[in-house]
């Protein structure tokens, strides 16, 4: 796009550049916005099947503009801050987390050669950019000047620490078998496993860590059965009980499109992301879009299935599994996965 700019509209290398950059970011962000909206409604049916119920129903056909409807009663809404909170950080917290939940899109392949920002340490990135949405929730918590929000602000901080190393050490093991921190290489490396399948999770080696991953994701967005910053009978509501209007959907957004990219970094780095699931010539002419989409809502749905099944984790069994668990068992796969890469390489 940066040279159809710079040749066709005589721009130079630089505006062309910008605007090439400007367009990429709309057309992820947008698209983003608007998948935010419909999983919200497809989370809330989801839940309403399993307990035998209708969900939303009414505005719109089969209740498909209530995510709209609830985003305008927002919007419309007076934003209120505590006359006791500060005030700068208040307000600033929410952008910072709906911000992060942005910018982690900017390296996802969506295809081959469709990505943003193809750079070598995407994941690295990746890794970067999501740990920064606990400053959000931290300074949510303490510029409110209130106790149970600044309780479960510590104890969201807490949870997505001690998941992120886990999370670290399991990423640990993909780029040592693939060779590579960028994402597009990391898909490319999933590719004919056994000669016809496509996924490290088909590998048994790397099976084990996927489950990881997919369990660190939800106690890394503070999903069921890990919601244990927004524990109704001891928190309230959580770190944004003092929040209303647009600021308290801004959390609601960040939270579901890092619902959204959690589904994505498990279908791009276990499940062959945008490569169909196996390695056969046909399957190659749907678009790699159409596959990673495909895989994206599996994610989702296994997530809401979890969040309308299974019950809540008590905060100490929580703390337990991440640093007594995962962190020990993701720590000795490193181990396994490199002697395992050195015994392959001294057998060559």
């Amino acid at each position: 796009m940066t040279g159809f700019f710079n040749t066709t509209l005589g721009l130079s290398y630089g505006w062309s550049w910008f605007l090439a950059t400007i367009i990429g970011i709309l057309v992820i962000a947008l698209p983003l916005m608007l998948a935010v909206a419909m999983i919200i409604y497809a989370d809330r049916k989801i839940w309403a099947a399993m307990a035998l119920r209708r969900g939303p129903n009414v505005v719109g056909p089969f209740g498909l503009l209530q995510s709209f409807a609830d985003g305008l009663k927002v919007f419309l809404q007076e934003t209120i801050v505590p006359s006791a909170a500060n005030r700068g950080l208040f307000l600033l917290a929410p952008i910072i987390t709906f911000t992060v939940a942005l910018i982690v899109w900017a390296v996802v392949p969506f295809q081959p050669s469709v990505v943003l920002a193809d750079i070598n340490v995407g994941l690295l990135y990746v890794l970067a950019a999501s740990s920064l949405g606990v400053y959000g929730i931290i300074l949510a918590g303490w510029s409110s000047n209130s106790k149970y929000p600044f309780f479960s602000a510590i104890r969201a901080a807490a949870q997505m620490v001690s998941y992120e190393v886990a999370i670290g050490f399991v990423l640990i093991s993909v780029v040592m078998w693939a060779g590579t921190f960028n994402l597009t290489g990391i898909v490319e490396a999933q590719k004919g496993l056994y000669g016809f399948i496509n996924g490290f999770a088909f590998n048994p080696l790397l099976f084990p860590m996927a489950v990881v991953f997919l369990i660190s994701s939800l106690a890394e967005t503070q999903r069921a059965p890990f919601d244990l910053t927004e524990a109704e009978s001891e928190l309230v509501a959580g770190y944004q009980t003092e929040y209303s209007s647009m600021s308290f959907a801004l959390y609601w957004l960040g939270e579901y499109a890092n619902v959204l990219l959690m589904c994505t970094l498990n279908a791009t780095l276990f499940w062959g992301g945008y490569l169909p699931p196996f390695d056969w010539a046909p399957l190659y002419m749907v678009p790699g879009i159409i596959w990673l989409f495909a895989k994206i809502l599996f994610f989702f749905f296994v997530f809401s299935w979890i969040k309308a099944t299974v019950p809540r984790y008590r905060y100490d069994q929580l703390m337990r599994l991440g640093w007594k668990v995962f962190l020990p068992l993701s720590l000795f796969w490193v181990f396994l996965v490199s002697g395992v890469l050195m015994f392959m390489r001294v057998g060559v």
